[in-house]
Protein backbone atom coordinates (compact mmCIF):
# COMPACT_ATOMS: atom_id res chain seq x y z
CA UNK A 1 0.00 0.00 0.00
CA UNK A 2 1.25 3.59 -0.87
CA UNK A 3 -0.22 4.65 2.56
CA UNK A 4 -0.47 2.38 5.62
CA UNK A 5 -1.81 3.25 9.41
CA UNK A 6 0.19 1.21 12.08
CA UNK A 7 -0.97 1.93 15.45
CA UNK A 8 1.46 1.41 18.55
CA UNK A 9 0.51 2.03 22.37
CA UNK A 10 -1.91 4.82 21.34
CA UNK A 11 -0.04 6.77 18.27
CA UNK A 12 -0.93 5.69 15.37
CA UNK A 13 1.44 6.61 12.37
CA UNK A 14 -0.14 7.50 9.07
CA UNK A 15 2.84 6.75 6.80
CA UNK A 16 3.41 7.53 2.79
CA UNK A 17 5.25 4.98 1.07
CA UNK A 18 5.61 5.78 -2.99
CA UNK A 19 9.23 6.11 -3.73
CA UNK A 20 10.81 7.92 -4.93
CA UNK A 21 9.16 11.28 -4.28
CA UNK A 22 6.16 9.91 -2.38
CA UNK A 23 4.24 11.73 -5.12
CA UNK A 24 0.46 12.47 -4.30
CA UNK A 25 -1.78 10.71 -6.72
CA UNK A 26 -5.34 10.07 -6.38
CA UNK A 27 -4.61 7.11 -5.80
CA UNK A 28 -2.68 8.29 -2.24
CA UNK A 29 -4.92 11.29 -1.57
CA UNK A 30 -7.69 8.88 -1.67
CA UNK A 31 -6.42 6.97 0.69
CA UNK A 32 -4.92 9.04 3.19
CA UNK A 33 -8.86 10.56 3.84
CA UNK A 34 -9.83 6.36 4.02
CA UNK A 35 -6.88 6.32 6.82
CA UNK A 36 -7.80 9.60 8.19
CA UNK A 37 -11.15 8.82 9.09
CA UNK A 38 -10.37 5.50 10.42
CA UNK A 39 -7.16 7.23 12.88
CA UNK A 40 -10.15 9.91 13.54
CA UNK A 41 -13.01 6.36 14.78
CA UNK A 42 -10.28 4.35 16.67
CA UNK A 43 -10.49 4.21 20.35
CA UNK A 44 -6.77 3.17 20.51
CA UNK A 45 -5.64 5.63 18.28
CA UNK A 46 -5.18 9.05 20.61
CA UNK A 47 -2.28 10.90 18.91
CA UNK A 48 -1.12 10.41 15.08
CA UNK A 49 1.67 11.19 13.39
CA UNK A 50 1.91 11.64 9.57
CA UNK A 51 5.29 10.72 8.23
CA UNK A 52 7.27 10.10 4.72
CA UNK A 53 10.09 8.13 5.64
CA UNK A 54 13.24 9.00 5.71
CA UNK A 55 14.66 10.72 2.97
CA UNK A 56 11.17 12.76 1.48
CA UNK A 57 7.77 13.50 3.13
CA UNK A 58 6.32 14.74 -0.05
CA UNK A 59 7.57 16.35 -2.97
CA UNK A 60 3.79 17.60 -4.42
CA UNK A 61 1.13 15.92 -6.85
CA UNK A 62 1.70 13.55 -9.56
CA UNK A 63 1.91 16.00 -12.11
CA UNK A 64 1.95 13.51 -15.09
CA UNK A 65 -1.59 12.20 -13.76
CA UNK A 66 -2.54 16.02 -13.36
CA UNK A 67 -0.70 16.65 -17.20
CA UNK A 68 -3.86 14.72 -18.44
CA UNK A 69 -7.16 15.88 -16.39
CA UNK A 70 -9.02 19.19 -18.14
CA UNK A 71 -11.20 21.19 -16.74
CA UNK A 72 -13.83 19.39 -16.19
CA UNK A 73 -12.23 16.60 -14.56
CA UNK A 74 -10.38 18.75 -12.52
CA UNK A 75 -13.85 20.61 -11.71
CA UNK A 76 -14.72 17.26 -9.92
CA UNK A 77 -11.36 16.05 -8.58
CA UNK A 78 -10.34 19.50 -6.68
CA UNK A 79 -13.04 18.76 -4.31
CA UNK A 80 -12.06 15.66 -3.44
CA UNK A 81 -8.50 16.13 -3.26
CA UNK A 82 -9.33 19.43 -0.56
CA UNK A 83 -11.42 16.85 1.30
CA UNK A 84 -8.50 14.24 1.57
CA UNK A 85 -6.23 16.87 3.52
CA UNK A 86 -9.29 18.17 5.62
CA UNK A 87 -9.97 14.70 6.85
CA UNK A 88 -6.26 14.78 8.26
CA UNK A 89 -7.03 18.60 9.46
CA UNK A 90 -9.90 17.47 11.16
CA UNK A 91 -8.72 14.23 13.16
CA UNK A 92 -9.41 15.27 16.73
CA UNK A 93 -6.96 14.00 17.96
CA UNK A 94 -2.97 15.63 18.33
CA UNK A 95 -1.12 15.58 14.87
CA UNK A 96 2.26 15.87 14.28
CA UNK A 97 4.18 16.17 11.12
CA UNK A 98 7.52 14.56 11.04
CA UNK A 99 8.56 16.10 8.11
CA UNK A 100 12.54 14.77 5.95
CA UNK A 101 13.55 15.90 2.69
CA UNK A 102 10.73 17.72 0.79
CA UNK A 103 7.56 18.78 1.79
CA UNK A 104 6.61 20.83 -1.90
CA UNK A 105 3.08 21.84 -3.23
CA UNK A 106 0.67 18.94 -1.98
CA UNK A 107 3.64 17.90 0.59
CA UNK A 108 3.64 21.27 2.25
CA UNK A 109 0.40 21.44 1.73
CA UNK A 110 -0.15 17.91 4.08
CA UNK A 111 2.66 18.90 6.50
CA UNK A 112 -0.04 22.24 7.45
CA UNK A 113 -2.81 20.18 7.77
CA UNK A 114 -0.80 18.71 11.08
CA UNK A 115 -1.20 20.70 15.06
CA UNK A 116 2.22 20.65 14.75
CA UNK A 117 5.52 20.35 12.66
CA UNK A 118 8.77 19.02 13.53
CA UNK A 119 11.53 19.25 10.56
CA UNK A 120 14.68 17.77 10.16
CA UNK A 121 17.26 20.23 9.23
CA UNK A 122 17.61 18.67 5.92
CA UNK A 123 13.93 20.02 5.52
CA UNK A 124 12.61 21.84 2.26
CA UNK A 125 9.06 23.41 2.15
CA UNK A 126 7.39 25.24 -0.65
CA UNK A 127 4.39 25.67 -2.82
CA UNK A 128 5.74 26.18 -6.17
CA UNK A 129 2.62 25.49 -8.05
CA UNK A 130 2.90 29.34 -9.46
CA UNK A 131 5.89 27.36 -11.62
CA UNK A 132 3.17 25.62 -13.39
CA UNK A 133 0.36 28.08 -14.26
CA UNK A 134 -1.50 27.28 -10.66
CA UNK A 135 -1.75 28.02 -7.48
CA UNK A 136 -2.23 25.67 -4.46
CA UNK A 137 -5.41 23.38 -4.32
CA UNK A 138 -5.16 21.32 -1.24
CA UNK A 139 -5.71 23.83 1.29
CA UNK A 140 -2.09 26.18 0.94
CA UNK A 141 -3.62 29.75 0.37
CA UNK A 142 -5.87 29.44 3.44
CA UNK A 143 -3.81 27.08 5.85
CA UNK A 144 -0.55 28.87 4.95
CA UNK A 145 -1.74 32.11 5.34
CA UNK A 146 -3.91 31.67 8.97
CA UNK A 147 -0.35 30.13 9.87
CA UNK A 148 2.43 32.85 9.11
CA UNK A 149 0.57 35.77 8.34
CA UNK A 150 -1.06 36.55 4.83
CA UNK A 151 2.02 38.43 3.51
CA UNK A 152 4.40 35.80 4.21
CA UNK A 153 2.32 33.31 2.58
CA UNK A 154 2.01 35.36 0.00
CA UNK A 155 6.15 35.66 -1.10
CA UNK A 156 6.09 31.71 -0.88
CA UNK A 157 2.92 31.35 -3.14
CA UNK A 158 3.75 34.24 -5.64
CA UNK A 159 7.40 33.61 -6.04
CA UNK A 160 6.90 29.28 -5.88
CA UNK A 161 10.60 29.21 -3.47
CA UNK A 162 11.76 26.96 -1.45
CA UNK A 163 12.69 27.63 2.14
CA UNK A 164 15.16 25.21 4.51
CA UNK A 165 14.36 24.39 7.74
CA UNK A 166 16.22 27.83 9.69
CA UNK A 167 13.83 29.54 7.72
CA UNK A 168 10.70 27.84 7.99
CA UNK A 169 11.02 27.64 11.41
CA UNK A 170 11.83 31.93 11.54
CA UNK A 171 8.52 32.01 9.72
CA UNK A 172 6.77 29.92 12.26
CA UNK A 173 6.45 27.19 9.36
CA UNK A 174 7.48 24.84 11.65
CA UNK A 175 7.30 24.59 15.27
CA UNK A 176 11.05 22.51 15.84
CA UNK A 177 13.86 21.39 13.70
CA UNK A 178 16.04 18.83 15.04
CA UNK A 179 18.65 16.67 12.91
CA UNK A 180 17.38 14.67 10.45
CA UNK A 181 17.75 11.19 11.38
CA UNK A 182 16.09 12.14 14.59
CA UNK A 183 12.84 13.25 13.27
CA UNK A 184 10.53 10.20 13.66
CA UNK A 185 11.81 9.85 17.14
CA UNK A 186 10.56 13.36 18.29
CA UNK A 187 7.63 13.49 16.26
CA UNK A 188 7.06 9.94 18.36
CA UNK A 189 7.75 11.54 21.67
CA UNK A 190 5.21 14.58 21.35
CA UNK A 191 2.56 12.48 20.35
CA UNK A 192 3.27 9.47 22.88
CA UNK A 193 3.26 12.08 25.71
CA UNK A 194 -0.44 13.61 24.11
CA UNK A 195 -1.78 10.08 23.84
CA UNK A 196 -1.42 9.51 27.75
CA UNK A 197 -3.38 13.04 27.93
CA UNK A 198 -7.07 13.26 28.71
CA UNK A 199 -8.71 12.37 24.97
CA UNK A 200 -12.07 14.51 25.04
CA UNK A 201 -10.19 17.77 26.63
CA UNK A 202 -7.45 17.14 23.70
CA UNK A 203 -10.21 16.96 21.76
CA UNK A 204 -11.75 19.90 22.91
CA UNK A 205 -8.93 22.22 22.85
CA UNK A 206 -7.88 21.26 19.18
CA UNK A 207 -11.58 21.84 18.23
CA UNK A 208 -11.94 25.13 20.07
CA UNK A 209 -8.48 26.85 18.55
CA UNK A 210 -9.37 25.40 15.12
CA UNK A 211 -12.81 26.44 15.15
CA UNK A 212 -12.15 29.83 16.77
CA UNK A 213 -9.41 30.89 13.95
CA UNK A 214 -12.02 30.07 11.23
CA UNK A 215 -15.35 32.38 13.12
CA UNK A 216 -15.67 35.62 15.21
CA UNK A 217 -14.09 35.98 18.57
CA UNK A 218 -17.88 35.34 20.24
CA UNK A 219 -18.68 32.59 18.30
CA UNK A 220 -14.88 31.39 19.03
CA UNK A 221 -15.62 31.84 22.95
CA UNK A 222 -18.85 30.21 22.89
CA UNK A 223 -17.19 26.99 21.56
CA UNK A 224 -14.74 27.29 24.12
CA UNK A 225 -17.18 27.79 26.91
CA UNK A 226 -19.88 24.71 25.76
CA UNK A 227 -16.77 22.90 25.55
CA UNK A 228 -15.49 23.77 29.22
CA UNK A 229 -18.73 23.15 30.60
CA UNK A 230 -18.92 20.06 28.95
CA UNK A 231 -15.71 18.22 30.33
CA UNK A 232 -17.28 18.80 33.84
CA UNK A 233 -19.16 15.58 32.92
CA UNK A 234 -16.28 13.64 32.24
CA UNK A 235 -14.39 11.10 34.00
CA UNK A 236 -11.05 12.56 32.75
CA UNK A 237 -12.00 15.47 34.21
CA UNK A 238 -12.66 13.89 37.84
CA UNK A 239 -9.90 11.72 37.83
CA UNK A 240 -7.39 14.98 36.99
CA UNK A 241 -9.04 17.35 39.64
CA UNK A 242 -9.08 14.75 42.31
CA UNK A 243 -5.39 13.97 41.48
CA UNK A 244 -4.45 17.59 41.44
CA UNK A 245 -6.28 17.82 44.95
CA UNK A 246 -4.40 14.70 46.61
CA UNK A 247 -0.75 14.25 44.62
CA UNK A 248 -0.16 17.73 43.39
CA UNK A 249 -0.28 18.88 39.83
CA UNK A 250 0.57 16.64 36.31
CA UNK A 251 0.60 13.52 38.22
CA UNK A 252 -2.82 12.06 37.17
CA UNK A 253 -3.07 9.53 34.74
CA UNK A 254 -5.64 9.17 32.14
CA UNK A 255 -7.38 6.05 30.83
Amino acid sequence: MTVTLEVSEGVGTIRLDRPPMNALDVAIQDRLKELAEEAARRDDVRAVIVHGGEKVFAAGADIKEMQEMDHAAMVVRSRALQESFTAVARIPKPVVAAVSGYALGGGCELALCADYRIAGDNARFGQPEILLGLIPGAGGTQRLSRLIGPSRAKDLIFTGRQVKADEALSLGLVDRVVPAAEVYEAAHAWAAKLAKGPALALRAAKESVDAGLETDIETGLTVERNWFAGLFATEDRERGMRSFVEEGPGKAKFL
